[in-house]
């Protein structure tokens, strides 16, 4: 009987040892990086500005009344159960429309598809000064629906507003709360929608080649998808058919587990 005890015992600890290793090879992130790895970063994670993107456009001179007509004014808002009035205020901005274009004071429809802010604000500053408006113009470009979705298998799902140019698959997934252990993390797809197609890209997040990917920098409305693994998908299904599945899976672990007790006591006796 101390043998048999022993035997389970040994078998126990053997499968253990391979659903841990089973499960930090699913789980780890980057798993095949080594120690003091260095990658040059030769990607432009610049965002460039595309149809119906929201921006803002602030033209600053010495003389302020000279750049008034050129910036848009501020507007209140407050929620209230009729809607928006009064309030916080929301600076207004130029939508650009389905040819690229925008509509800017004194330059008339201006072409901003394609360009990077610092772009668009070098562009429209040698406008100004090539037409004598205005000599000295410091001009800022803001992004105002800048955003990001996250959903599936992740700890907050939601959409998220973006500060910067910059955010890589990473960062979302960590505004999202990271991946649950039912996420996952070798197939998790990125929705783009870009110069009017729209794209679905594999992304596995277990290989360095992760941070290769043009899909490691987001872009604006980027949707980040996190597939459900086997054992969620079982989940579910068996949450479905709970009382036939949860039976049927308990008789199959009771008869598996006889089985053994039969085949190590007879080795014993």
């Amino acid at each position: 009987m101390n043998k048999t005890i022993r035997h389970l015992g040994y078998i126990a600890l053997l499968l253990l040892l391979l659903s841990g290793c089973a499960s930090q090879k699913n789980i780890t992130y980057m798993q095949d990086v080594k120690r003091d790895y260095r990658q040059q970063i030769a990607q432009d994670y610049d965002v460039r500005i595309n149809s119906d993107d929201l921006i803002s456009i602030m033209v600053n001179s010495k003389d302020p009344e000279l750049v008034q007509m050129f910036n848009l004014p501020m507007v209140s808002y407050q929620y209230t159960a009729t809607g928006y009035v009064g309030g916080q205020q929301r600076m207004l901005g130029y939508l650009v429309d389905k040819n690229g274009n925008i509509n800017f004071p004194q330059l008339g429809a201006v072409n901003v598809r394609g360009l990077t802010r610092f772009e668009l604000s070098e562009l429209i500053s040698r406008e100004l000064k090539e037409k004598g408006l205005v000599n000295d113009a410091v001009v800022t470009v803001q992004f105002l629906n800048f955003k990001v979705s996250v959903m599936g298998e992740v700890v907050r799902p939601g959409t998220f507003d973006v500060d910067s140019d910059r955010i890589t698959i990473l960062d979302a997934l960590s505004l999202a709360g990271d991946l649950t252990i039912y996420g996952r993390r070798d197939n998790v797809k990125v929705i783009r929608e870009e110069n009017g197609e729209r794209t679905v890209a594999l992304v596995d997040l277990r290989s360095k080649n992760l941070m290769n990917s043009p899909y490691y920098y987001l872009k604006q409305n980027d949707i980040v998808y996190v597939e459900p693994n086997k054992a969620r998908a079982g989940q579910r299904e068996i949450n479905q058919n709970r009382s036939v599945g949860t039976f049927a899976s308990i008789i199959s672990v009771l008869t598996s587990l006889a089985s053994l007790l039969v085949v190590i006591f007879n080795r014993n006796i």
